[in-house]
């Protein structure tokens, strides 16, 4: 059975290194090369595409590369998300888990765009088999997905349905004809809301963690979008441009 019906049931951090992030993240985007300018200068030009309930919904690719976004229902997706995007609202937020109900596709860049973000909803207690079905058919099927993004909440570290959801994917990575053309990252969100003397050790444990259960995942980028300035949003849009070769 497939792990995503559990839907239904369901490099250290250090002080010195947020700080120096949060020192660097303050300079103008006049210090960013053209072509990153270009693909997330325009925070304006971002916008809604489609939102698919089902497998029949989802929107015929345009040829442009595609990432998604998982993560448990509490992970903080919608919130980095935004802050990628450089957007407060682009992506609905809420307080109550669940808010996410459909794969929610997004255009980064003026018209015709540059690439597709797609959010999902998230799993675990609060989430539905039908959604671990569409998000399943989904990364089996789209051709121009090249990176899954799964986030972890550093406050509450990877519990069993985490871990069996990075196993999965990771286990798709390979099939019977070979390797897949996307990969699969981790991202570890709320970084803030760890004690600072405690981070470290908690970062590594997760570290561990995500190894163990995934040994195909791409070590974490650590991240707090809701530090001012944001920490390790350009790490992560870098990693998006860099999975869609742009």
């Amino acid at each position: 059975m497939s792990r995503f019906l559990c839907f239904k049931r369901l490099e250290p951090c250090t002080r010195r290194m947020m700080k120096q992030h949060a020192a660097a993240a303050a300079y103008s985007t006049a210090s960013k090369p053209k072509k990153e300018k270009r693909l997330w200068g325009d925070a304006a030009s971002a916008a809604f595409i489609a939102a698919a309930k089902s497998t029949s919904s989802i929107p015929k690719s345009n040829g442009l590369p595609e990432i998604v976004v998982t993560g448990r229902a509490n992970a903080g997706k919608s919130t980095l998300l935004n802050a990628v995007l450089g957007r407060t609202s682009l992506l609905s937020t809420s307080k109550k888990a669940g808010h996410t109900r459909s794969l929610n596709f997004y255009r980064v860049g003026a018209d015709p765009g540059k690439l597709l973000l797609v959010d999902t909803p998230g799993y675990g207690a609060r989430g539905r088999a039908e959604w671990g079905a569409l998000f399943d058919h989904y990364i089996q099927n789209r051709k121009e997905l090249k990176r899954i993004y799964i986030l972890f909440n550093a406050k509450h570290g990877l519990n069993e349905t985490d871990k069996q959801m990075v196993a999965h994917l990771s286990d798709a990575l390979v099939t019977e004809q070979g390797t897949q053309p996307f990969t699969l990252q981790a991202i570890i969100t709320k970084a803030d809301t760890v004690p600072i003397a405690n981070l470290e050790q908690v970062i590594a444990g997760m570290k561990k963690d995500i190894w163990e259960a995934a040994p195909l995942c791409l070590p974490p980028i650590v991240t707090s979008a809701e530090m001012r300035p944001p920490f390790g949003v350009d790490l992560v849009r870098q990693n998006i441009a860099q999975a869609c070769g742009l």
